[in-house]
């Protein structure tokens, strides 16, 4: 199961970054640029930060701005948990400067390729993109001073091996920005059932409480929710997922709206310890 749900979900970013437009958080599927902006300076990114990106970049893909919580300085080693395109690793590149280094890790073929080719455009040396999967990063121990992730860890089937890599490849001391789509309480059974769901960045998230856990389970200090605002199934459904929700017989008017009241956005920031004996 959860196997089929990754090759899902890795076939619907293809085809996105094939498209080049956001089919996870509008209602009219793969709008282009001008989509993808709107939906950025929705979930929190100013004019500046989307006109400074290369063209492409953005796919309007995101439900945050973590690079806006993560108090990123220079000559600091960023990874970004499911870069795309690489709008947020581009951004982040911006903050540590030349002396610094970000690295994207996406699973999808289609993401990289197009990411490498931005960053060519943009003239980007401090950023790479790397294949691999957020559950087994192909990165060293203790090597990021920061990780950042936007709307790409609810996506997984397997959460606690992503916060568990996370916390691996951070230095002691390191931080963990995220910007992700949670539950306030459950879902209609026929959306949290559906593998296509996933695609629309909805049925794979997990309740608010859980995600936390999550995150202190793997040894995270400090995890702290920086800010939390709902997120419509207007803003997020993509053709696929309006279609199990408002089509299906089963769903009444009163699922539909539960569906919009369950699912919120937040910005989660978390520490990795220092390792005993060590002061900050």
């Amino acid at each position: 199961m959860k196997k089929n749900i990754k090759e899902r979900v890795k076939e619907g970013y293809a085809k996105i970054a094939m498209q080049g437009g956001s089919c996870c958080s509008s209602s009219s599927c793969c709008g282009g640029s001008n989509l993808a902006a709107t939906i950025s300076k929705t979930v929190g990114y100013s004019d500046e930060d989307i006109s400074i990106v290369p063209e492409g970049a953005n796919l309007g893909l995101g439900c945050g701005n973590p690079v806006a919580i993560a108090s990123l300085q220079e000559g600091e080693v960023v990874v970004d948990l499911g870069s795309g395109a690489g709008f947020d690793a581009f951004l982040a590149a911006q903050k540590v400067g030349k002396k610094g280094r970000v690295i994207g890790i996406d699973m999808t073929p289609e993401m990289i390729e197009k990411a490498r080719g931005n960053a060519q455009k943009g003239g980007y040396t401090n950023v790479e993109f790397k294949p691999g999967e957020i559950e087994k990063l192909p990165l060293a121990d203790c090597v990021a001073d920061v990780i950042i992730s936007n709307c790409v860890i609810n996506l997984s089937p397997d959460k606690k091996s992503v916060f568990r890599e996370a916390f691996r490849v951070l230095k002691p001391g390191g931080r963990l920005m995220v910007s992700d789509l949670v539950l306030v309480r459950n879902l209609p059974d026929v959306i949290k059932e559906s593998i296509e769901a996933y695609v629309g960045c909805l049925a794979g998230a997990v309740m608010k409480d859980e995600y936390l856990a999550l995150m202190t389970m793997a040894g995270f200090q400090d995890v702290r929710v920086v800010s939390q605002t709902h997120y419509p199934i207007e803003a997020m459904a993509n053709d696929i997922t309006a279609q199990v929700v408002q089509n299906n017989p089963q769903v009444s008017p009163d699922d539909i709206e539960d569906t919009a009241d369950a699912v919120v956005s937040i910005k989660v920031s978390a520490v990795k310890p220092m390792a005993k004996g060590v002061r900050s």
